[in-house]
């Protein structure tokens, strides 16, 4: 259960201001078919999300523990530092074929979008460190929509009401918490 609340809070803070909230921002603004969008991002994350997990718990059988401590704890200490650099998006991000339709447009640029953003590194590095893909998956996921629903529904009336540095400082403490248990040993009743 800590893995599926620790991913959802992580990912929910840190996805606020990141590149993908601010594509949910466009689309909305751009289709006005929440629905459509929603499930887009879902899927999406659900299919990078789920690579990732997999590829987490891949890392745990391959990897020494020692060795595996101290590349999770450098990497949530580096997502930490990531997350303090505000995102900006790319506008072929924001490009879609007319023929894909909403759900498609949405489902092939989230997906693309998360391809190597701090969401996905943290997917990895979380499934690596609790050694559960499943429940990491489904918090990383859960995360995401607790970003990314609002802004669809909400649009810029949002995004200029919440405090963003204070929401990308309270993610880099999380990550850096996390970063520094690691490399102290937490999670070595796991093997870790």
């Amino acid at each position: 259960m800590e893995a599926l609340l620790i991913s959802t809070g992580v990912v929910a803070l840190a996805e606020i201001g990141d590149k993908t909230q601010l594509l949910a921002f466009i689309l909305a603004a751009r289709f006005k078919k929440p629905i459509p969008i929603i499930a887009g991002i879902l899927c999406a994350t659900i299919l990078n999300h789920g690579m990732a997990g997999a590829l987490g718990a891949w890392i745990t059988t391959t990897v020494s523990p020692d060795i595996l401590r101290w590349v999770l704890g450098a990497s949530f200490i580096g997502m930490a530092v990531w997350t303090l650099i505000p995102d900006k998006i790319e506008d072929e991000e924001t490009h879609a074929a007319q023929k894909l339709g909403v759900f498609g447009a949405t489902f092939i640029t989230f997906f693309l979008a998360e391809m190597g953003d701090k969401t996905q590194i943290a997917t990895i590095a979380l499934a690596a460190h609790y050694a559960s893909p499943l429940m990491v998956v489904a918090g990383t996921t859960i995360g995401m929509l607790l970003a990314d629903v609002p802004a669809v529904f909400a649009g810029d009336k949002l995004a200029t009401k919440i405090p963003m540095k204070l929401v990308h400082s309270i993610a880099a403490a999380i990550f850096a918490i996390l970063g520094i248990a690691t490399l102290l040993g937490a999670g070595a009743k796991l093997g870790l």
